[in-house]
């Protein structure tokens, strides 16, 4: 096997300087490149591959799909085109650069030697493809398109202004002062640290093309260039700037079990076009959008499935010159994947499917922030291309968002302080971890299960459940990646890779979580909430790593439009802070006491021909527009209160939301009375908002009062959270909280017990444990019981009536039916102190068939005498379960002082168990 590559220090840096920084070589970073250089910058360009063949246009291009040619389309026309395609959810400013930049660039280009398709009177042959607006230009020749761009940065000129490192690979962007200063990365053939001294950044490293999981399971099969793992995300996301709109997914149509674009694109002016497999063509959504792909998805699924780009009844001709572009550029190994079939496109239509998800700003509207010159929110940073949020932005915008950022950061000269040495070490901890594991998990197993999770929680439709689900699992995935094991730098390159596409993972689930509507057809279509709410969020969803770490949102408001849009209005206005967005409690499937449910009715079948945002929505009150209205302007409880006894619980339930987020004075009495509203939806806002604002809440006897009647109402949510309130504002006392041991409803009566701990009514509790009827609680109680009296007294010969009580009710639970009652209050035993009689009894557990109370027994024998104690846990360390074998060691590690403790100890040192072995080792 392989010699591990050795560990460079982290003194050992190699330390480059340049006044702009660009990060990735592919589209947009090469014209931000070429610009910044023609603006006198001096430029550092880096690319973990080759620029001479990186990036999504590496094996050229079929055409340009949003070219606006003077003559043939109008700019505002195609704002508007986009801003229709997005739901209104844009920023047209950064649009209309594409609209009226994009023409100049095809002209730059044209002179650089890249060739567009032009007729004969030598004018662009631009192509109707959509029933509104010529946009697309054929481009017969686009296979080479990298290369005339690389030939440009090669020119003489541009040479003495450009540095090009090819096989460097940035995985952190340094800030410094608020601003981007550089970026750490390391060389992916030998493993070199590097560190980039800079006055500006541009980050230009592609789409999230490797999140989803492709239906052939290959990792690097995917629709997007497989080498865009989402760096750019992580690096802008973990350097402070806002991304927005990441819950809008990219889903394209593909040639089944190949992975490539079917091209409609181009086969459409040449007369081919979609249709299902009775030949008739279903696309009623004009622009290439969600709303397509959800039309596309729902054909594919129905009895008229499957769909297909059909060709074959086109003239010889036509096909013979599909044939020379679609072999020939982007994927050319298409023609031998029909070949291999036996499929040619003269007797065969090509099958199409649907592609994993992914992340782009340039095919759908995921991205980083940015404004109209590649800005992001943080200074010197800028975004461009695939990377930036510019709703379909496509190739041509990538050059003209790579040409402004370029422009834009070339004023700038190098950072002159000290590069910040705590953000050196987490890049140089994350890239070089993998090598202190070699052999641990391979990257692709890890990759593989990432992944899995993406589609089996994440991908459309989506709900709140699923989207929980994969939150657990990304979490969890933290450990699997710092597992992850590699020996050579191109392993520790896809090791930092799959740590990104974690980060967008994460990024995908929130983002979709907190949007809650279907809005972008297929791309985010919530089955939990399946219309599109106009009213609630009309907004870009931005969402930041706050100075605490947290991924946290704020719902920003669209700009005002540059150009109007029939059927949509952007008012702009302030943001709303929503914070962090937290998962819904998904461990468990509906109450654990309740009996089954009854099925609900199936809702009958919507028409078929309605879709999200249409006439079948219901509409905004006008009440709920003006409550909306009036949180912007940070309302007082006056201005409220009205809008909190509105007839309408919509109206209600938002007005609580409203006075969550603006926390005027007095909010803490209004949401306690508003505990006592007849509507369940509006109680359970009032719990949820009271327990989120309860430590910014001042203490006040109109609370507590307020809290106090809520303990008699019906609804036991109102009662619980009045508990949990009473108790975290010091508001309760023994006796009011006692008087809940009694309630009905389980939580409720857990609450109460919370509430006695913090009171230390360790007596109430002890008589409660001999009448309380439920499992749940009385394991409750156990635990409660120690942690009343936990430090008062710990061996047998403490006095008192308060420990004889909380003894005596702990022995009556060791004899509990239930196991799991059993178990807590032997724990508890450990910290109350085991007397003798007790410890008998903890002895004799020791052989319960339940593990659950053998470890139980064996922690409460950690305060038992050593006499007895020490034998019996030697005797645990042959148990059949570890974490009794486990709870044994802690055990008798409270008893190292004795010869016999210590001797036993020495033998769980070679257990089977890593636990077990390590405390026993830990305790000698």
């Amino acid at each position: 096997m392989d010699t591990p590559l050795q560990i460079p220090a982290l003194t050992d840096a190699e330390e480059i300087s340049c006044d702009v920084l660009v990060i990735g070589g592919g589209t947009a970073g090469t014209m931000a490149a070429l610009t910044a250089a023609e603006h006198g910058a001096d430029v550092l360009l880096l690319e973990k591959a080759h620029v001479r063949h990186s990036g999504a246009l590496a094996m050229g291009m079929d055409g340009v799909n949003n070219a606006v040619i003077p003559g043939r389309a109008e700019p505002d026309d195609y704002v508007a085109e986009i801003t229709r395609a997005n739901d209104g959810i844009v920023d047209q400013s950064t649009v209309r650069q594409t609209a009226t930049r994009g023409f100049a660039m095809v002209q730059r280009l044209e002179s650089y030697g890249v060739k567009f398709e032009k007729d004969e009177h030598g004018e662009y042959a631009v192509r109707q493809v959509h029933r509104s607006g010529s946009y697309v230009l054929p481009m017969p020749e686009g296979k080479d398109v990298k290369k005339v761009l690389y030939r440009q940065l090669r020119r003489r000129e541009m040479r003495e202004r450009i540095r090009i490192e090819n096989r460097v690979m940035p995985v952190r962007v340094l800030t410094a002062e608020g601003k981007a200063v550089g970026a750490v990365g390391f060389h992916t053939r030998t493993g070199a640290f590097v560190t980039i001294r800079a006055g500006a950044v541009i980050l230009a490293t592609g789409a999230c093309g490797r999140l989803g999981l492709p239906a052939s399971g290959y990792l690097y099969g995917t629709y997007e260039n497989p080498t865009n793992a989402g760096d750019g995300y992580a690096m802008a996301y973990h350097a402070g700037a806002e991304l927005t709109g990441i819950e809008c997914f990219q889903i394209n149509p593909l040639i089944k079990d190949y992975n490539g674009p079917a091209c409609a694109y181009v086969a459409n002016p040449f007369g081919g076009y979609q249709v299902n497999r009775h030949g008739e063509r279903f696309v009623d959504s004009d622009y290439w959008s969600g709303q397509m792909m959800a039309e596309f998805a729902e054909e594919v699924a129905s009895g008229r499935g499957p769909v297909y780009l059909k060709l074959s009844h086109l003239p010889e001709e036509s096909i013979s010159a599909l044939e020379s572009i679609l072999h020939s550029t982007e994927r050319p190994t298409r023609g031998t994947f029909h070949s291999g079939r036996g499929h040619d496109y003269r007797t065969h239509d090509v099958e199409m499917h649907i592609s994993e998800i992914g992340l782009c700003g340039g095919h759908s509207a995921s991205g980083v922030r940015v404004d109209d010159h590649a800005r992001t929110t943080v200074p010197r940073l800028y975004a461009a291309g695939d990377l930036a949020c510019v709703p379909h932005n496509y190739m041509i915008g990538a050059f003209v968002f790579g040409d402004l950022a370029g422009a834009d950061a070339s004023q700038y000269t190098p950072y002159e302080g000290e590069l910040p040495l705590d953000q050196l070490k987490q890049a140089h901890q994350l890239i070089y971890r993998p090598l202190r594991n070699p052999d641990g998990p391979p990257q692709p197993q890890v990759e593989y299960k990432l992944r899995r999770f993406v589609n089996d929680y994440v991908a459309p439709p989506k709900s709140g459940a699923r989207l929980s689900l994969a939150l657990e699992a990304f979490e969890r995935m933290h450990d699997d990646i710092a597992t992850m094991g590699a020996r050579t730098p191109h392993e520790l390159m896809r090791c930092a890779e799959v740590s990104f596409i974690r980060d967008c993972a994460e990024m995908a689930a929130r983002a979709s979580l907190a949007r809650t509507e279907s809005r972008w057809g297929l791309y985010h279509d919530r089955l939990d909430h399946p219309h599109r709410d106009d009213a609630s969020w009309f907004h870009h969803l931005d969402l930041r790593k706050s100075p605490t770490g947290a991924m946290e949102f704020t719902a920003r408001p669209v700009a005002p439009y540059l150009v109007p849009v029939d059927g949509l209005t952007a008012i702009g206005g302030p943001s709303r802070r929503l914070g962090e967005v937290h998962p819904e409690q998904v461990a468990t499937a509906g109450a654990r006491e309740a009996a089954p449910a009854a099925i609900r009715q199936k809702p009958a079948l919507a028409d078929s021909t309605a879709r999200p945002g249409s006439g079948t929505d219901t509409p905004a009150t006008p009440r709920l527009l003006e409550l909306l209205s009036l949180a912007e302007d940070e309302p007082r409880l006056c201005a409220l209160a009205p809008y909190l006894t509105d007839p309408e619980p919509t109206v209600r339930r938002t007005a609580v939301t409203v006075l969550t987020e603006t926390v005027p004075p007095g909010t803490g009495p209004a949401l306690a009375a508003t505990l006592a509203d007849p509507d369940a939806g509006v109680r359970a806002a009032a719990a949820a908002s009271l327990r989120e604002l309860v430590e910014t809440l001042d203490p006040e006897p109109a609370l507590r009062d307020g809290l106090v009647a809520a303990l008699s109402e019906a609804d036991p949510v109102a009662r619980a959270a009045a508990l949990d309130v009473l108790r975290t504002l010091r508001l309760g006392d023994t006796g009011l909280f006692a008087g809940s041991l009694s309630d009905a409803d389980i939580a409720v009566r857990v609450a109460a017990v919370r509430a006695l701990v913090s009171v230390d009514a360790a007596g109430e509790l002890a008589r409660a444990a001999t009448c309380e009827p439920s499992r749940e609680v009385r394991v409750t109680i156990a635990k409660a019981l120690a942690t009343v009296t936990a430090g008062q007294f710990d061996d047998s010969t403490s006095g008192g009536p308060g420990p004889d009580m909380v003894l005596a009710a702990l022995t009556e639970l060791i004899a509990d039916p239930d196991a799991l009652v059993r178990a807590a209050a032997y724990e508890a035993l450990g910290t109350t102190g085991c007397p003798a009689p007790l410890a008998a009894r903890a002895d004799a557990a020791l052989s319960d068939p339940a593990w659950q109370v053998r470890a139980g027994a064996a922690t409460a024998l950690c305060l038992a005498a050593p006499g007895l104690a020490v034998p019996a846990l030697a005797k645990a360390l042959a148990d059949s379960n570890a974490d009794v074998r486990k709870a044994a060691v802690a055990a008798l590690t409270r008893h190292r002082a004795t010869e016999d403790a210590r001797a036993a100890l020495a033998t769980a040192t070679t257990d089977t168990d890593a636990d077990v072995r390590a405390y026993a080792a830990r305790a000698l």
